[in-house]
């Protein structure tokens, strides 16, 4: 990991978490223990609150044996994702040392590691911060029925044509008017968008989509994540970010919102700016095309910097294929990667 303009971090968010993750970091680096065993101590402390989590096994357990349907809960994977995120950057510098940070982003619950990738929170106040979200957003899921569609080969006029047909047939119903929710949720790519609503909604865009030549696959996901359905979550999570200690970032930090680094042209302080993207990125679509984009063409970060993408999975460097094909992103994935 060396580059004379630093390196630009990118981090994984939901959806990336796969039973074994992480694992090899644990086995190869000292580091890497370091910062799972400070995690299973404050989870620990923090799920024996909960009625719902009381019972889990440590969070390195279920990391790196599972069950894969514990793993894959909102409540869990979140903090597992951020976690084995962070251990992977801490057993790289144990192996490499520390380099300079061009900049960082993450997709989603990735834009909480990014910012403590960056220096701008804490690791255990941003293990509460993900805990918590996923909490929170695990709740509203059950609260309100819902998911996500991905629309593969759809453009963002094309994902909104989706939803105002989706919602026009849903008006049509009797017993559905006004009440189904559906919007463009995630921007990752160019030809890959997901619509995330109220489950009648989502049935509605897959057979739309299907109408407009678009092929439409419904998410395994619990809920209508980036959409007004999570607003309950937002409202908790802007409680806690209000008691959060947030610093400046050591480097550029990308907003999922807007598509341009954090404090780009926002009003009162850095740390205000990142407590409102990141409330506003529950209900906001992701706009992480957008985010890779300027990291790309913005010479003083982009400039000669090498991309490089965090435990767990490879899926940033899969979506910065499709985003630039002559931009590559090296994966740490395998401590064997790093050189």
């Amino acid at each position: 990991m060396s580059s004379d303009n630093g390196v630009i971090v990118l981090c994984p968010g939901q959806g990336a978490q796969a039973v074994g993750m992480a694992k090899a970091w644990h086995e190869a680096s000292a580091e890497a223990r370091a910062v799972f065993a400070e995690a299973d101590g404050l989870m620990a402390e923090l799920w024996a609150g909960d009625e719902a989590t009381s019972g889990l096994p440590a969070l390195s357990e279920v990391c790196f044996g599972g069950p894969e349907d514990v793993l894959n809960r909102t409540d869990v994977s979140q903090p597992a994702i951020y976690v084995s995120s962070v251990a992977c950057l801490a057993g790289v510098r144990g192996r490499l040392g520390e380099v300079p940070l061009a900049a960082t982003a993450g997709l989603s619950l990735g834009e909480y590691t990014a910012l403590h990738v960056a220096g701008a929170i804490g690791f255990a106040d941003g293990l509460r911060l993900v805990a918590l979200r996923g909490r929170a957003m695990q709740d509203a899921a059950v609260a309100s029925p819902s998911g996500m569609v991905a629309l593969i080969g759809a453009d963002e006029a094309q994902a909104e044509a989706v939803c105002v047909k989706a919602l026009e047939n849903a008006a049509g119903a009797a017993d559905k008017a006004g009440t189904e929710v559906l919007v463009a949720a995630n921007f990752n790519a160019p030809g890959q968008v997901v619509v995330s609503g109220s489950r009648a909604a989502c049935e509605l865009a897959v057979a739309v989509a299907g109408e407009m030549g678009l092929r439409a696959t419904a998410l395994p996901v619990a809920g209508a994540f980036h959409s007004p359905l999570m607003a309950p979550a937002a409202e908790r999570l802007g409680e806690a970010l209000a008691a959060t200690a947030i610093g400046e970032p050591g480097c550029v930090v990308m907003s999922n919102v807007t598509g341009e680094p954090h404090g780009a042209g926002g009003a009162g302080s850095m740390a205000d700016s990142v407590r409102q993207r990141l409330v506003e990125q529950l209900t906001s679509p992701v706009r992480w095309s957008a985010c890779c984009a300027w990291l790309i063409g913005n010479a003083q970060v982009g400039g000669g910097s090498e991309f490089v993408e965090l435990s767990p999975g490879k899926t940033l460097g899969g979506l910065m294929r499709r985003i630039d094909r002559g931009t590559k992103v090296k994966s740490y994935d395998d401590p064997a990667s790093v050189e």
